[in-house]
């Protein structure tokens, strides 16, 4: 509810009382830069959507389809931390005023909306 269902457009829109707001709420972490990076990073979404037509489009263009599954042998250790495309994903949001974007979280965010396809062989997902 803090920042009221991360809807890009309200958090743009937030102003300093906002940010009071959230900076009092003992139910998030109340780091001011990251809030900061919160309001600007919806903004740059927006901004992004909107030269593409949606941002799902924006990541369509620079990350390429996931690959097969990983090898039956794969084991965690084999799972990257980073890759070249999220390198590169990276330097691209913050030219466009993304924070917080480094390469770590930009590969976190590639395998949690599916983008990547890190599945050991032992997950459920794997052969599904």
């Amino acid at each position: 509810m803090a920042f009221r269902g991360f809807d890009p457009r309200v958090v743009a829109a937030f102003d300093r009382s906002d940010r009071e707001r959230l900076m009092a709420d003992v139910g998030i972490v109340r780091n001011g830069a990251k809030v900061d990076a919160t309001v600007g990073n919806a903004a740059a979404f927006l901004a992004t959507a909107g030269e593409f037509g949606s941002f799902d489009a924006y990541l369509a263009d620079r990350v390429p389809p996931p690959p097969v599954r990983l090898p039956t042998d794969a084991v965690a250790g084999s799972i990257p931390a980073t890759t070249p495309v999220s390198d590169a994903l990276s330097v691209d949001l913050k030219r466009r005023g993304f924070k917080f974007v480094g390469s770590t979280i930009v590969y976190a965010f590639m395998q949690s909306v599916g983008l990547v396809d890190d599945h050991l062989p032992e997950c459920f997902r794997y052969h599904g």
